[in-house]
């Protein structure tokens, strides 16, 4: 049984070094890249879509900010009635008005959380089109290139990526999206 052993060992062991000293090494082997990366954001806001949307958004908030001016401008123009004539008020009047003014303020806070609410709304409904226009094409491309994944490098989220085995597909998107610079719009 040790013969055997001894005489698997003694043959095992030529092979094993004929095979590592025979056979080519490959200094750089060439790797197919296996995921995508590029920042979402820089492509998405370099979309004429996305500068679209963010105009229609403007115009909308410039709306609601001016109601909110104005509903402020009356609040505080009654608030300052209130302060001049309080002295001169029964206590029921100034507990009455007191009350009014309470009311008409939590009214103003329901109105600007409610734009706020209806802001994100908006923005959200308008970047739709724009984000599924996006990722058809980074689908696209991902299958294009037969990509396990894409990377969104945005917010330093990959503070390195081995570009043996990723590929940046920022310019490429940009092209498939006939997006020409690199125009951010905020």
């Amino acid at each position: 049984m040790l013969k055997k052993i001894l005489l698997i060992t003694l043959f095992v062991i030529p092979v094993n070094l004929l095979a590592q000293t025979v056979l080519p090494i490959q200094q750089n082997p060439v790797v197919q890249p296996k995921f995508g990366y590029l920042s979402y954001t820089e492509v998405f806001k370099s979309m004429p879509e996305y500068a679209d949307a963010q105009e229609s958004l403007n115009i909308l908030k410039s709306k609601y900010e001016a109601e909110i001016k104005r509903a402020d401008e009356e609040f505080n123009k009654k608030y300052a009635e209130f302060l001049q004539d309080q002295k001169d008020f029964p206590e029921t009047i100034l507990m009455r008005r007191q009350k009014e003014l309470q009311q008409l303020m939590e009214k103003s806070i329901e109105f600007k959380d409610e734009i706020k609410k209806l802001l994100n709304e908006a923005q959200q409904k308008m970047t739709e089109p724009v984000t599924t226009k996006l990722n058809t094409v980074l689908n696209t491309i991902g299958t294009q290139h037969g990509f396990e994944y894409i990377l969104n490098t945005d917010n330093n989220t990959y503070p390195y990526i081995n570009t043996l085995y990723g590929m940046d597909i920022t310019q490429e998107v940009k092209n498939k999206l006939g997006i020409k610079g690199n125009v951010i719009n905020e």
